[in-house]
């Protein structure tokens, strides 16, 4: 038994849609089970022979974190520790997502982080992640982290919807151009997620996962603006200029990592995995939308 928790986000609900195509047997929970009270992990979890726990969970809110700490620290490390000690109770198998900004950003000759590279992070939501995969590493001895970044997917929001609003409402958008990252669509993560289970994998440990290349959010804007107005989720005749700007044009309350790229080296090697390129996997999103779209209105006319 699986049991999966954080199945309403971005992440959490395509992990639950892969569940139900494979057939896997799962309980799934979301705000409804509050991992900051550990008592409430034992009231769910009591009854449920469960051998693996997916937590898609977390306190994801970047610049609000500046000012909600505690709320931050009570979700991803306070709630992961929860989560790792009941893990540790039942001997169940723990794999947990954190993220890319766990870095500083300040990697030498821009090389991708491993997941042996030191961390430091420049902002509460990163510090908080942190401290989630430390109470983790200090409790449980099989686990799998994986740390990922960029995350799109068709529920909840992410930097695609963001960008694909923006074309619509305005002519002129500007976009950061000097922060790079690998794109990732949850689709994609949520496979590799399920292949340790079904592989039965025991290369316990850290791991990252993003989809292959590097961009900055400008270049990512203006393939999404390009493969968007060719499947007509844009306008035809609407025409948008998009214009990179630097990292101090666009002041935000969280500092970001100028240059979070993970190495994919060892996921590859030990998952036996292939990664595909992040436009490859953003084509096959929007289309994924643009079906969406068309069956909403295709119901409305009903």
């Amino acid at each position: 038994m699986i049991w999966l928790i954080g199945n309403k986000g971005m992440l959490g609900s395509d992990v639950e849609k892969l569940l139900k195509k494979r057939g896997l047997a799962y309980w799934a929970s979301d705000k409804e089970v509050d991992i900051g009270d550990y008592k409430a992990l034992e009231k769910f979890g009591k009854d449920n022979k469960i051998k693996w726990i997916i937590n898609c969970s977390g306190y994801t809110k970047v610049d609000k974190a500046e000012e909600e700490i505690d709320e931050a620290l009570r979700i991803n490390k306070d709630g992961v520790r929860n989560i790792a000690l009941f893990s540790a109770s039942r001997q169940v198998r723990l794999i947990h997502i954190s993220t890319d900004y766990v870095f500083d950003g300040r990697q030498e000759k821009n090389a991708a982080y491993s997941e042996d590279d030191k961390t430091n992070s420049i902002n509460i939501y990163g510090k908080s992640k942190l401290a989630g995969e430390e109470e983790i590493k200090n409790i449980l001895e099989k686990y799998f982290i994986i740390r990922t970044a960029w995350l799109f997917g068709l529920q909840g929001n992410n930097f695609v919807y963001t960008v694909l609003r923006l074309f619509k409402e305005r002519d002129l958008v500007k976009v950061v151009e000097d922060q790079w990252g690998s794109p990732t669509y949850t689709v994609d993560l949520a496979g590799a997620i399920l292949k340790i289970i079904e592989d039965g994998l025991v290369s316990y440990g850290i791991y990252h996962f993003t989809n292959e290349g590097v961009a900055s959010w400008y270049e990512f804007a203006r393939t999404i603006y390009k493969k968007a107005k060719s499947l007509g989720l844009i306008e035809g005749n609407k025409k948008v200029e998009i214009q990179p700007i630097k990292t101090e044009d666009y002041p935000t309350a969280a500092r970001r990592p100028k240059y979070s790229v993970l190495s994919k080296e060892k996921v590859k090697k030990e998952f036996g995995l292939k990664i595909r390129d992040w436009d490859e996997a953003l084509e096959d999103f929007l289309v994924s939308l643009k079906r969406e779209e068309e069956g909403l209105e295709s119901r409305m006319e009903k």
